[in-house]
């Protein structure tokens, strides 16, 4: 995949998923929003529903003992007009004139208690009534006798009763100015309005806690719930206002928790959109950390291929040699030369076999078709065996290896080729990646059931990045020029995969410039 275009995929890859995150934000702070504002308009429907019906309450209840007193007075039957109103229309069309007729009457109340027979005339206690009459005439019957002429109308229609709207006005102007004086503890009750509330706001569906109070004139009274503490943080509404429409006290409501409650009312689509963004998270990650460990993986194959190519060049083309030589007249009477030339074919011949192998070990480990048969040994065998395999080696770079044999206890299920190869892989390496004279110390100590194995070299070391990637597949650490030590990156994975398959565990320290520690976990037979 070409860099600048892996580059486009996956910015545009991370700006959609900003982008998608955003928008959910987004939603979500618009959706707190509306519902703060539908929250609020709510309240204050409920509020003013309350002020409403508070005062209509305190209305009924002067009403219903004015009435009650007022019916126990007694009416006098004489009447006094008020006010008289006349309308007369003529209608040319239907030839029809109406006359309409408006009377207020005032009735005198009788009052017979001894206390206002002192105090005040019977008079000053009146209630008011209406008279309503219409009459239709023929413009014709008008016309002969003239409409102050007594005549009959054609139709007369007759209405009486009682003048509600004055009666209305007075009585509010009468309870208003009667209460304004009252305390507001015996207006209204701190029981009566926490009901009063509760009930409103439950029909508007806010079923959260809430606290409440009165203030009279910015200074709090008795009427107040046990928790209210900040009026700033609540709504109000002017109540019990008086005939001059002063606004003497404030009711107050506030919710403690009005933002778990608005909260609660997204939690469901909340928790649905964060567990989407969150599994669009971990597959955009996921994805991504595939792509780029197949861009690392193809680099190595390329790697590789350039390295297995050169490895199988030089064989080749020496065995070709060879054989060329041997091919002269000269040389192939030289049974020395012959015996060397044929040497020379042979170590390259294995060493070709022996890169082979290891791709087919590699492969048939990850099919799990690699036959592992596992029988008690002694590890520190299988260690002495390893050491003799690499005896030529080292002895050519005039090196050495000294075994600290620690362990008590050093008797593990194992199969002894693979795990030979295993230990001869890691020697291989501390040799093949020391500058200078190899040497090398191999530790054996007991660990609970466990037995370990340190092999410590005083090689070139590995960075931190190599240490997590040493035991990778087709993993080698650049050095600049790839070619300036052999190799393919599959021994130490095939050493991982069998230590693996034999319960055990196996992991480097190394330092950069001070060589490094293969370490081999394995558990014992009890």
């Amino acid at each position: 995949m070409n860099k600048l275009f892996f580059r486009l995929l996956v910015l545009l890859m991370s700006l959609s998923l900003i982008g998608i995150i955003l928008v959910q934000v987004y939603w979500f702070n618009t959706s707190f929003k509306n519902n703060d504002e539908q929250f609020k308009f709510h309240v204050k429907q409920v509020i003013g529903n309350v002020a409403d019906k508070i005062e209509k309450q305190e209305a009924y209840s002067f009403y219903d003992k004015y009435n009650h007193y007022k019916d126990s007075t007694g009416k006098v039957p004489q009447k006094n007009d008020l006010l008289e109103f006349y309308y007369v229309q003529k209608n040319p069309k239907t030839n029809e004139t109406i006359v309409y007729s408006n009377s207020v009457i005032a009735e005198d109340y009788n009052i017979s208690s001894s206390f206002f027979d002192k105090r005040f005339s019977s008079e000053r206690f009146k209630n008011f009534s209406s008279k309503r009459v219409t009459e239709i005439y023929n413009n014709k019957s008008i016309d002969k006798a003239g409409l102050q002429n007594s005549i009959t109308p054609d139709i007369k229609i007759e209405k009486s009763g009682s003048l509600d709207i004055l009666d209305n006005a007075q009585f509010e102007i009468f309870f208003k100015d009667i209460a304004s004086v009252m305390p507001i503890e015996e207006r209204i009750t701190k029981e009566r309005l926490h009901k009063l509330i509760k009930k409103e706001l439950e029909q508007y569906g806010v079923k959260t806690k809430f606290e409440f109070a009165i203030y009279n004139n910015g200074a709090e009274t008795k009427i107040r719930s046990n928790e209210f503490c900040n009026k700033e943080e609540g709504y109000s509404i002017p109540i019990f206002t008086d005939n001059e429409g002063n606004e003497r006290y404030k009711l107050f409501v506030m919710f403690p928790h009005k933002k778990k409650f608005l909260l609660s009312e997204l939690l469901s689509i909340t928790i649905l959109s964060i567990v989407f963004t969150l599994i669009i998270l971990i597959a955009y990650t996921s994805a991504l950390n595939q792509l780029i460990r197949q861009r690392q993986i193809s680099e190595i194959k390329t790697d590789f291929i350039n390295n297995m190519t050169h490895e199988f060049k030089t064989p080749i083309a020496t065995i070709n040699l060879a054989l060329d030589a041997i091919k002269n007249p000269k040389i192939i009477e030289d049974k020395e030369k012959v015996y060397k030339y044929l040497q020379m074919i042979r170590d390259e011949n294995k060493r070709m076999h022996a890169q082979v192998e290891n791709v087919l070990r590699i492969s048939k480990l990850e099919k799990k078709e690699l036959d592992i048969e596992k029988e008690s040994t002694n590890i520190e065998d299988v260690i002495n065996d390893a050491i003799e395999h690499v005896s030529l080696i080292l002895e050519d770079r005039g090196g050495k290896i000294t075994s600290h044999f620690d362990a008590v206890r050093n008797c593990v299920l194992i199969n002894e080729v693979h795990f030979t190869n295993v230990i001869v892989n890691i020697l291989e390496n501390a040799i093949k990646y020391t500058a200078g004279i190899p040497e090398i110390n191999i530790y054996t100590e007991n660990i609970k059931d466990m037995i370990l194995i340190k092999v410590q070299d005083n090689g070139l070391g590995m960075s931190k990045v190599a240490q997590k990637r040493v035991f990778e597949k087709f993993y080698r650490e650049h050095t600049g020029d790839i070619h300036n030590v052999k190799g393919h990156g599959l021994g130490l994975a095939y050493v991982k995969r069998i230590v693996e398959d034999h319960n055990g565990q196996v992991y480097v320290e190394s330092e950069k410039g001070k060589g490094s520690t293969f370490i081999i976990k394995l558990p014992l037979i009890n």
